[in-house]
């Protein structure tokens, strides 16, 4: 049975793990992979060039930039290379300031996840010594 301390304290950490930050407009894979690789080149890449780095087929690199733009994450320019139509993809000032608030976002999952797996190897040291007393579970 929860005493009133136990309550007010899971009262006061109510919402702890929702994690509002992961944008699921960025948190989708293909997404992340294009944000990160756009985020790693200020000047851009080539349509091509982000196909290959994700992995991605152009329809499917198509569908997610465009989701990616709707949103003003990303901005697509149109211009021609020796008469051929290239396509160039950047992050958006709006889409850079956004990703990081999303990574910080990350790292308190992947903070509040260590923390957890530590407290769980705590736990199970506690246990075996426990066991190694003579006690076992019922």
């Amino acid at each position: 049975m929860k005493t009133d301390e136990d309550k007010e304290k899971t009262e006061g950490e109510a919402g702890r793990y929702a994690y509002e930050g992961l944008d699921r407009v960025l948190h989708e894979k293909a997404r992340l992979g294009i944000l990160t690789s756009l985020a790693s080149r200020p000047e851009g890449l080539l349509f091509s060039e982000l196909r290959d780095l994700c992995s991605l087929t152009d329809g499917n690199l198509s569908r997610h930039l465009q989701t990616l733009e709707e949103a003003g994450l990303v901005e697509v320019w149109k211009g021609f290379q020796r008469r051929r139509p290239q396509t160039l993809c950047r992050l958006s000032a709006k889409g850079r300031e956004r990703f990081l608030a999303y990574l910080e976002e990350l790292e308190k999952v992947v903070h509040d996840a260590a923390a957890a797996l530590e407290s769980e190897r705590r736990d199970e040291k506690a246990l075996r010594r426990t066991i190694k007393k003579g006690w076992a579970p019922a």
